[in-house]
Protein backbone atom coordinates (compact mmCIF):
# COMPACT_ATOMS: atom_id res chain seq x y z
CA UNK A 1 0.00 0.00 0.00
CA UNK A 2 2.74 2.21 0.99
CA UNK A 3 4.51 1.59 -2.14
CA UNK A 4 1.58 2.66 -3.95
CA UNK A 5 1.41 5.77 -2.59
CA UNK A 6 4.79 6.49 -3.49
CA UNK A 7 3.91 5.12 -7.25
CA UNK A 8 1.02 7.80 -7.30
CA UNK A 9 3.66 10.33 -5.93
CA UNK A 10 5.83 10.05 -7.92
CA UNK A 11 4.00 9.89 -10.78
CA UNK A 12 1.97 13.45 -9.65
CA UNK A 13 5.73 15.22 -9.28
CA UNK A 14 6.97 13.85 -13.23
CA UNK A 15 3.47 15.00 -14.57
CA UNK A 16 4.02 18.36 -12.48
CA UNK A 17 7.75 18.64 -13.73
CA UNK A 18 6.36 17.72 -17.59
CA UNK A 19 3.47 20.35 -16.85
CA UNK A 20 5.92 23.15 -16.25
CA UNK A 21 8.86 22.64 -18.33
CA UNK A 22 5.95 22.88 -21.25
CA UNK A 23 4.79 25.97 -19.63
CA UNK A 24 8.46 27.36 -19.67
CA UNK A 25 9.47 26.32 -22.79
CA UNK A 26 7.01 24.03 -24.57
CA UNK A 27 5.01 27.38 -25.75
CA UNK A 28 8.12 28.79 -27.15
CA UNK A 29 9.70 31.89 -26.47
CA UNK A 30 8.18 34.97 -25.85
CA UNK A 31 8.55 37.80 -28.64
CA UNK A 32 6.77 41.19 -29.47
CA UNK A 33 5.03 42.00 -32.08
CA UNK A 34 3.76 44.96 -34.84
CA UNK A 35 0.89 44.83 -37.19
CA UNK A 36 1.57 46.02 -40.91
CA UNK A 37 -0.04 49.45 -41.17
CA UNK A 38 -1.12 51.84 -43.97
CA UNK A 39 1.19 55.29 -43.93
CA UNK A 40 3.62 57.73 -45.62
CA UNK A 41 7.07 55.74 -45.92
CA UNK A 42 9.87 58.33 -46.05
CA UNK A 43 13.49 58.12 -46.95
CA UNK A 44 16.29 60.07 -45.60
CA UNK A 45 19.79 61.09 -45.45
CA UNK A 46 21.02 62.06 -42.28
CA UNK A 47 23.29 65.15 -41.72
CA UNK A 48 24.32 67.87 -38.39
CA UNK A 49 24.85 70.79 -38.56
CA UNK A 50 24.16 74.51 -37.08
CA UNK A 51 22.03 77.38 -37.20
CA UNK A 52 23.35 80.27 -38.55
CA UNK A 53 22.54 84.13 -40.32
CA UNK A 54 22.24 84.29 -44.04
CA UNK A 55 24.42 87.32 -44.08
CA UNK A 56 26.55 87.62 -41.29
CA UNK A 57 30.52 88.23 -40.53
CA UNK A 58 33.50 86.98 -38.07
CA UNK A 59 34.94 90.15 -37.17
CA UNK A 60 38.72 89.54 -35.77
CA UNK A 61 41.90 91.50 -35.05
CA UNK A 62 44.68 91.29 -37.46
CA UNK A 63 47.53 92.30 -35.06
CA UNK A 64 48.29 91.14 -31.36
CA UNK A 65 47.81 93.56 -28.74
CA UNK A 66 45.66 94.85 -25.40
CA UNK A 67 42.13 95.78 -25.62
CA UNK A 68 41.54 99.15 -24.19
CA UNK A 69 37.79 99.84 -25.21
CA UNK A 70 35.06 97.56 -26.95
CA UNK A 71 31.53 98.12 -27.85
CA UNK A 72 28.72 97.06 -25.22
CA UNK A 73 26.94 96.08 -28.03
CA UNK A 74 25.98 92.70 -27.76
CA UNK A 75 22.13 92.01 -28.67
CA UNK A 76 21.85 95.97 -30.07
CA UNK A 77 21.92 97.02 -33.81
CA UNK A 78 24.99 98.75 -35.11
CA UNK A 79 25.63 100.21 -38.81
CA UNK A 80 28.34 99.56 -40.99
CA UNK A 81 31.64 101.86 -39.71
CA UNK A 82 31.11 101.74 -36.12
CA UNK A 83 34.00 101.01 -33.79
CA UNK A 84 34.00 97.41 -31.80
CA UNK A 85 36.93 97.35 -30.73
CA UNK A 86 39.68 99.89 -29.92
CA UNK A 87 43.51 97.92 -29.12
CA UNK A 88 46.41 99.85 -27.41
CA UNK A 89 48.05 102.07 -29.92
CA UNK A 90 50.65 103.55 -27.95
CA UNK A 91 54.07 101.79 -29.66
CA UNK A 92 53.02 102.46 -33.36
CA UNK A 93 51.56 106.30 -32.77
CA UNK A 94 55.35 106.56 -31.41
CA UNK A 95 56.77 104.67 -34.58
CA UNK A 96 54.53 107.31 -36.41
CA UNK A 97 55.90 110.77 -34.72
CA UNK A 98 59.76 109.15 -35.71
CA UNK A 99 58.32 109.08 -38.85
CA UNK A 100 56.62 112.44 -39.18
CA UNK A 101 59.46 113.83 -37.75
CA UNK A 102 61.91 112.50 -40.44
CA UNK A 103 59.82 113.69 -42.93
CA UNK A 104 60.18 117.14 -41.57
CA UNK A 105 63.75 116.52 -41.78
CA UNK A 106 63.37 115.30 -45.47
CA UNK A 107 61.69 118.18 -46.35
CA UNK A 108 63.44 121.27 -45.02
CA UNK A 109 66.57 119.05 -46.20
CA UNK A 110 64.78 119.41 -49.71
CA UNK A 111 64.09 122.56 -49.60
CA UNK A 112 67.71 123.50 -49.00
CA UNK A 113 69.37 121.36 -51.61
CA UNK A 114 66.48 122.70 -54.25
CA UNK A 115 68.00 126.57 -53.60
CA UNK A 116 71.58 125.37 -53.57
CA UNK A 117 71.03 123.58 -57.23
CA UNK A 118 69.01 126.65 -58.08
CA UNK A 119 72.43 128.61 -57.23
CA UNK A 120 74.58 126.48 -58.78
CA UNK A 121 75.78 125.60 -55.75
CA UNK A 122 75.26 121.73 -55.52
CA UNK A 123 74.36 119.05 -58.44
CA UNK A 124 70.92 118.01 -59.21
CA UNK A 125 72.09 114.11 -58.43
CA UNK A 126 72.17 115.85 -54.74
CA UNK A 127 68.77 117.04 -55.26
CA UNK A 128 66.97 113.01 -56.73
CA UNK A 129 68.97 111.82 -53.39
CA UNK A 130 67.02 114.59 -51.41
CA UNK A 131 63.62 113.90 -53.46
CA UNK A 132 63.91 110.10 -52.57
CA UNK A 133 64.82 110.07 -49.11
CA UNK A 134 61.85 111.95 -48.81
CA UNK A 135 59.38 109.50 -50.87
CA UNK A 136 60.92 106.75 -49.03
CA UNK A 137 60.03 108.32 -45.46
CA UNK A 138 56.36 108.97 -46.99
CA UNK A 139 56.01 105.58 -47.95
CA UNK A 140 56.87 104.40 -44.64
CA UNK A 141 54.21 106.69 -43.20
CA UNK A 142 51.59 105.42 -45.34
CA UNK A 143 52.61 101.50 -44.52
CA UNK A 144 52.48 102.85 -40.56
CA UNK A 145 48.86 104.36 -40.95
CA UNK A 146 48.05 100.90 -42.34
CA UNK A 147 48.80 99.62 -39.25
CA UNK A 148 47.70 102.10 -37.17
CA UNK A 149 44.23 101.43 -39.12
CA UNK A 150 44.48 97.85 -37.36
CA UNK A 151 44.25 98.95 -34.14
CA UNK A 152 40.43 100.30 -34.44
CA UNK A 153 38.08 97.35 -35.43
CA UNK A 154 34.97 98.44 -37.06
CA UNK A 155 32.03 96.99 -37.81
CA UNK A 156 31.80 95.58 -41.61
CA UNK A 157 28.23 95.65 -42.33
CA UNK A 158 24.74 97.03 -40.89
CA UNK A 159 23.11 94.43 -38.80
CA UNK A 160 22.97 92.85 -34.93
CA UNK A 161 26.23 92.10 -32.83
CA UNK A 162 24.97 88.47 -32.42
CA UNK A 163 28.61 87.26 -29.53
CA UNK A 164 30.66 89.34 -27.99
CA UNK A 165 34.15 87.60 -27.28
CA UNK A 166 36.42 89.43 -25.76
CA UNK A 167 36.99 92.21 -22.48
CA UNK A 168 39.30 95.60 -21.90
CA UNK A 169 42.68 94.51 -20.56
CA UNK A 170 42.65 90.94 -22.67
CA UNK A 171 45.57 90.60 -25.42
CA UNK A 172 43.45 90.19 -28.58
CA UNK A 173 45.60 87.35 -30.36
CA UNK A 174 46.09 87.86 -34.33
CA UNK A 175 43.07 85.72 -35.97
CA UNK A 176 40.95 86.09 -32.98
CA UNK A 177 37.39 86.41 -33.42
CA UNK A 178 36.14 89.33 -31.28
CA UNK A 179 32.58 89.49 -32.97
CA UNK A 180 29.79 88.24 -35.20
CA UNK A 181 28.03 90.04 -36.42
CA UNK A 182 24.77 89.54 -38.49
CA UNK A 183 21.69 90.15 -39.63
CA UNK A 184 18.90 88.02 -37.38
CA UNK A 185 16.75 86.71 -40.21
CA UNK A 186 16.56 85.25 -42.13
CA UNK A 187 18.29 81.84 -41.15
CA UNK A 188 19.75 78.76 -42.14
CA UNK A 189 21.12 75.82 -41.22
CA UNK A 190 24.76 74.53 -42.63
CA UNK A 191 25.27 70.76 -42.82
CA UNK A 192 27.57 68.41 -43.55
CA UNK A 193 26.54 64.83 -45.35
CA UNK A 194 28.66 61.82 -45.87
CA UNK A 195 29.94 62.16 -49.81
CA UNK A 196 28.05 58.47 -50.00
CA UNK A 197 24.78 59.98 -49.34
CA UNK A 198 25.10 63.50 -51.06
CA UNK A 199 23.89 61.80 -54.70
CA UNK A 200 20.33 61.42 -53.59
CA UNK A 201 20.45 64.92 -52.10
CA UNK A 202 18.89 67.74 -54.31
CA UNK A 203 17.57 71.33 -54.30
CA UNK A 204 14.62 72.60 -52.34
CA UNK A 205 13.82 68.87 -50.85
CA UNK A 206 12.33 69.06 -47.43
CA UNK A 207 14.02 68.69 -44.78
CA UNK A 208 13.11 67.86 -41.11
CA UNK A 209 14.98 68.69 -38.16
CA UNK A 210 15.60 67.49 -34.43
CA UNK A 211 16.89 69.34 -31.43
CA UNK A 212 16.97 69.02 -28.07
CA UNK A 213 16.01 72.90 -27.54
CA UNK A 214 12.46 71.35 -29.25
CA UNK A 215 12.16 67.99 -28.82
CA UNK A 216 8.37 67.71 -29.87
CA UNK A 217 7.85 70.38 -32.16
CA UNK A 218 8.17 70.08 -36.06
CA UNK A 219 10.85 71.84 -37.58
CA UNK A 220 11.15 71.66 -41.65
CA UNK A 221 13.50 73.68 -44.10
CA UNK A 222 14.49 73.39 -47.46
CA UNK A 223 17.59 72.50 -49.01
CA UNK A 224 18.82 76.17 -50.90
CA UNK A 225 22.52 75.56 -51.81
CA UNK A 226 25.15 72.22 -52.27
CA UNK A 227 28.68 73.07 -52.19
CA UNK A 228 30.07 71.53 -55.44
CA UNK A 229 33.30 70.25 -53.81
CA UNK A 230 33.55 68.21 -50.83
CA UNK A 231 36.26 68.07 -48.44
CA UNK A 232 38.78 65.34 -49.29
CA UNK A 233 39.60 64.66 -45.52
CA UNK A 234 36.01 64.57 -43.68
CA UNK A 235 34.47 63.19 -46.30
CA UNK A 236 31.36 65.98 -46.51
CA UNK A 237 29.90 67.86 -48.59
CA UNK A 238 28.30 71.49 -47.42
CA UNK A 239 24.52 72.21 -47.55
CA UNK A 240 22.73 75.00 -46.92
CA UNK A 241 19.13 74.74 -45.62
CA UNK A 242 16.63 77.56 -45.50
CA UNK A 243 14.84 77.90 -42.54
CA UNK A 244 11.15 79.56 -42.78
CA UNK A 245 10.91 83.22 -40.66
CA UNK A 246 8.52 82.12 -37.93
CA UNK A 247 11.35 79.10 -36.66
CA UNK A 248 12.03 78.90 -33.24
CA UNK A 249 15.62 78.36 -33.82
CA UNK A 250 18.31 80.25 -32.99
CA UNK A 251 21.71 80.67 -34.11
CA UNK A 252 24.61 78.84 -33.18
CA UNK A 253 22.33 75.75 -31.64
CA UNK A 254 22.80 72.33 -33.53
CA UNK A 255 20.44 70.10 -35.09
CA UNK A 256 19.95 66.88 -36.69
CA UNK A 257 19.13 67.35 -40.03
CA UNK A 258 16.87 63.96 -41.80
CA UNK A 259 16.72 65.26 -45.17
CA UNK A 260 13.91 64.06 -47.45
CA UNK A 261 15.04 62.25 -50.59
CA UNK A 262 11.69 59.95 -51.30
CA UNK A 263 8.13 59.53 -49.74
CA UNK A 264 5.45 57.31 -50.81
CA UNK A 265 1.78 57.96 -49.01
CA UNK A 266 -0.30 54.96 -48.51
CA UNK A 267 2.39 52.61 -48.33
CA UNK A 268 2.39 49.48 -46.41
CA UNK A 269 4.87 49.72 -43.36
CA UNK A 270 6.38 47.69 -40.72
CA UNK A 271 9.35 48.52 -38.48
CA UNK A 272 12.65 48.14 -39.94
CA UNK A 273 13.38 46.08 -37.10
CA UNK A 274 11.16 43.58 -37.86
CA UNK A 275 13.59 42.27 -41.30
CA UNK A 276 16.07 39.77 -41.39
CA UNK A 277 17.59 40.15 -44.34
CA UNK A 278 14.67 40.31 -46.88
CA UNK A 279 12.27 38.33 -45.25
CA UNK A 280 10.00 38.24 -42.32
CA UNK A 281 8.82 36.20 -39.69
CA UNK A 282 4.93 36.49 -39.52
CA UNK A 283 2.65 35.43 -36.76
CA UNK A 284 0.44 32.64 -37.63
CA UNK A 285 -1.46 31.53 -34.29
CA UNK A 286 1.28 30.16 -31.83
CA UNK A 287 3.84 29.65 -34.29
CA UNK A 288 6.26 32.23 -36.90
CA UNK A 289 6.40 31.53 -40.55
CA UNK A 290 9.38 33.18 -42.24
CA UNK A 291 8.25 34.85 -45.48
CA UNK A 292 10.06 36.85 -47.92
CA UNK A 293 8.45 40.21 -48.80
CA UNK A 294 10.08 42.70 -51.51
CA UNK A 295 10.52 46.00 -50.11
CA UNK A 296 10.55 49.32 -51.38
CA UNK A 297 11.53 52.58 -49.59
CA UNK A 298 13.99 52.28 -46.43
CA UNK A 299 13.47 54.54 -43.48
CA UNK A 300 15.44 54.80 -40.21
CA UNK A 301 12.10 53.51 -38.37
CA UNK A 302 9.56 52.13 -40.79
CA UNK A 303 9.84 50.19 -44.45
CA UNK A 304 7.41 50.21 -47.01
CA UNK A 305 6.72 46.52 -48.18
CA UNK A 306 5.69 46.22 -51.71
CA UNK A 307 4.55 42.55 -51.96
CA UNK A 308 4.62 39.33 -49.70
CA UNK A 309 2.62 40.79 -46.94
CA UNK A 310 -0.81 41.82 -46.39
CA UNK A 311 -2.35 44.73 -43.83
CA UNK A 312 -3.20 44.05 -40.47
CA UNK A 313 -0.56 40.45 -40.77
CA UNK A 314 1.33 40.84 -37.35
CA UNK A 315 5.09 40.19 -37.81
CA UNK A 316 8.08 39.63 -35.14
CA UNK A 317 9.39 42.81 -34.21
CA UNK A 318 12.32 43.02 -33.49
CA UNK A 319 13.43 39.69 -35.67
CA UNK A 320 15.79 37.74 -33.49
CA UNK A 321 17.97 35.58 -35.25
CA UNK A 322 17.33 32.99 -32.73
CA UNK A 323 13.72 32.11 -34.34
CA UNK A 324 13.56 29.41 -36.59
CA UNK A 325 10.72 29.03 -39.47
CA UNK A 326 7.86 27.07 -38.04
CA UNK A 327 8.80 27.60 -34.21
CA UNK A 328 6.51 27.96 -31.35
CA UNK A 329 6.31 31.70 -29.70
CA UNK A 330 4.82 33.84 -27.50
CA UNK A 331 3.33 37.19 -27.74
CA UNK A 332 1.59 38.98 -24.75
CA UNK A 333 -0.54 40.78 -26.32
CA UNK A 334 -2.07 38.08 -28.89
CA UNK A 335 -5.81 37.54 -28.92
Amino acid sequence: MRNQRLLIVGAFVLVLIAGLGWWRYGRGPQIAAATATRGTAVEIVYATGGVEPVRWAKVASVVRDRIVEICDCEGKAIVKGDVLVRLDDREVQAQMKELKAREDFAKREMTRVSDLVTRGAATTQSYERASMDLQQVQGLISVQLEKIGDYTILAPMDGVVLRRDGEIGEIAEAGQILFRVGVPLPLQVVAEVNEEDIPRVALKQTVLFRTDAFPDRRLEGTVREITPMGDVVAKTYRIKVALPDDTPLKPGMSVEANIVTREQANALLIPADALQGNAVFVIDGGRVRKREVKIGIRGTRAVEVLDGLKEGERVASPASTDLKDGAHVRVPDAP
